[in-house]
């Protein structure tokens, strides 16, 4: 009975879409969710040819190239510097994860209203205007592509507190006995012992991390959306698979079919390269016996 309506609603809000979506992605879905023209694998084999859509791949592996190491180093670091504190501890845990609470689309216009304005009134070409340098069209940009900087550092701040917590549940696992012993054996505190000690030790989190990263990556939408679009539209560039679906499925064609085709090849991309990791680093694997 407790269960009953969390399942009710995970059933009709969840799976059912689910289920819908991938058979639309086998019919001519124009304006349309209950097509009756059965086009089997045509959405599919239309959408691979597409170079939209792959060229919205290749920026998910951009996006992904700057934002998972970034997020990964800031995360532990963070980790490593709130855990061999003695006072305040538990104040900044919080502020630092305070962010993971913010809202994607409120931090994303707050980045591009006020940090990285384009104009003489955003942060980010006031405080370039100190040092008399030229200011930037950040968003518009594309030579070189500044966008990126705005979109890696909106995604950097807002998740960097919830993997911080991640490693610090991590180091805390950690037996003290190990340092002990390293301390006796004569290692260096530092990067000695973060090399041989504590990095290993953290091997399980740090899988974890990466996975959960590579598949946030995967669904960037918001931060893309809000930063990028404006009343013409969306620009050509840095245009994500979610934001490329959603104007497909959702803009003057509304070809759902095309665009369930679409999140079935994305959800398919995504179990792939999970399970891969997976399998790369071990996770799940039984240790050897000594």
């Amino acid at each position: 009975m407790f269960v009953g309506p969390f399942l009710l609603g995970l059933v009709v809000f969840t799976y059912v879409p689910l289920g819908w979506s991938v058979y639309l992605s086998f019919f001519d879905a124009h304006n349309t969710v209950t097509p009756t023209e059965f086009v089997g694998l045509g959405n599919y084999t239309a959408l691979l040819r597409d170079d939209a859509f792959t060229s919205s791949l290749w920026t998910f592996c951009l996006f992904t190239l700057f934002i998972v190491p970034t997020t990964y180093a800031a995360s532990l670091a963070l980790a490593l510097m709130v855990n061999r504190l003695r006072r305040a501890q538990a104040f900044f845990r919080s502020v630092f994860f305070l962010p993971a609470a913010c809202s994607y689309v409120v931090a994303a216009l707050i980045w591009k209203m006020s940090l990285f304005n384009g104009v003489r009134f955003g942060l980010a070409n006031t405080l370039l205007g100190y040092v008399d340098a030229d200011q930037i069209a950040w968003l518009s940009t594309t030579d070189p592509p500044w966008y990126w900087l705005v979109i890696v550092t909106v995604r950097l701040w807002l998740q960097a507190g919830f993997y911080m917590i991640l490693f610090l549940a991590g180091l805390q696992r950690i037996s003290p006995t190990l340092y002990e012993a390293a301390a006796v054996d004569g290692a260096r505190p530092g990067w000695q012992v973060f090399r041989h000690i504590t990095f290993p030790q953290l091997r399980t989190t740090s899988v974890a991390v990466v996975l959960l990263l590579v598949i946030n990556a995967f669904q960037a939408f918001d931060e893309f959306y809000n930063l990028l679009s404006d009343a013409r539209g969306y620009p050509p560039y840095a245009r994500p698979p979610l934001v490329y679906l959603y104007y497909l499925a959702l803009g003057q064609g509304q070809n759902l079919g095309l665009g369930s085709a679409g999140a079935v090849l994305l959800a398919l991309i995504v179990a792939v390269v999970t399970i891969g990791q997976a399998r790369w680093f071990g996770l799940g694997r039984k240790e050897a016996d000594a």
